[in-house]
């Protein structure tokens, strides 16, 4: 069966055969009902918070400030009928702008934003932190230019000629069994309560299933086998690729090797019915893959 969890399931036209086409696209940029996803210091602009909160479509002529800058722009593509575009704005001061909408941070509001909305500004976001973080050229210093509607940062230095693409990275994050409890840590900077799956990036010279045999060990001390795939989704928390996992614990005394967490513990499905652990939110892959384990264990569903 194919999960599709927040941030996935996309509805919208990525549009990606016309990057290349300038000629379209300068034709678009001087259109004053473009819709505009603004990004300022990686927030996001949410309105209508009191109600059903929803993104913020907000339209070049609603712009206060000065000309827009259109190399700034990043196409998205078309949603609902619409061409949208990123835009990340200045981080010195909040800017004005024709609307009642505020900007929050995404992960706060995830939860209470329509799936397909979530997707779009989770793209958003990831592309404008992807770009913030490639304005030189990583082979030889120079300045990088936006190509390709955005989608591409060239190297000014017609001698380099370097491309730098939106990068992506895989991380796995693995539910561990004995089979009548689940293994879970936390980190220093979790809510009081909170425990988590394990969890972590993907080294070179390793498969992603060898990640998760390494990573299980390394912040716990647990040996693992019998992993299998269970799914994905894309965190723009910076721009992870989050690969989940349910892998079998062939030991089960806990040493906290590296320093990642603070605390690791089994818990058993009362432990998990009962409200003995906060669990993550339910908009992410750590949620999921501990409701998937609960509801094959337990008569009653863990959202019922």
């Amino acid at each position: 069966m194919t999960r599709v969890h927040p941030f996935a399931g996309n509805t919208f036209d990525r549009l990606a055969e016309r990057r290349k086409d300038t000629e379209w696209l300068r034709q678009q940029l001087t259109r004053d009902d473009l819709r505009i996803l603004p990004v300022w210091r990686g927030k996001v602009l949410i309105e209508s918070m009191e109600k059903m909160p929803r993104l913020a479509e907000i339209t070049r002529a609603s712009f206060i400030s000065a000309e827009l800058n259109h190399d700034e722009l990043i196409l998205l593509g078309e949603f609902h009928d619409q061409l949208f575009f990123a835009l990340s704005l200045p981080n010195e001061v909040e800017p004005a702008l024709t609307s009642a909408a505020q900007f929050h941070d995404l992960r706060a509001v995830s939860g209470l934003l329509q799936r397909d909305e979530l997707s779009l500004l989770g793209y958003a976001r990831a592309l404008v932190h992807w770009r913030s973080t490639h304005q030189f050229c990583g082979k030889c210093g120079s300045r990088n230019l936006p190509q390709h509607a955005g989608h591409v940062m060239a190297c000014s230095n017609t001698d380099c000629g370097q491309h730098s693409f939106p990068r992506l990275d895989p991380a796995v994050i693995v539910l561990i069994t004995d089979g009548e409890r689940v293994l879970l840590g936390r980190q220093s900077r979790f809510p009081p309560g909170r425990y988590s799956t394990i969890a972590g990036f993907v080294e070179w010279a390793e498969s992603i299933e060898e990640a998760v045999i390494r990573e299980a060990h390394e912040e716990t001390g647990v040996t693992v086998d019998q992993v299998q795939y269970h799914s994905s989704q894309p965190w723009p928390f910076p721009s992870s690729l989050m690969l989940g996992f349910i892998a079998h614990a062939t030991t089960t005394d806990i040493t906290l090797n590296d320093g990642e967490l603070e605390d690791a513990r089994w818990f058993s499905l009362h432990d998990i019915a009962s409200g003995a652990v906060s669990l993550p939110p339910p908009q992410s892959i750590s949620f999921a893959l501990i409701e998937h384990w609960y509801d094959s264990k337990s008569s009653r569903r863990l959202r019922d």
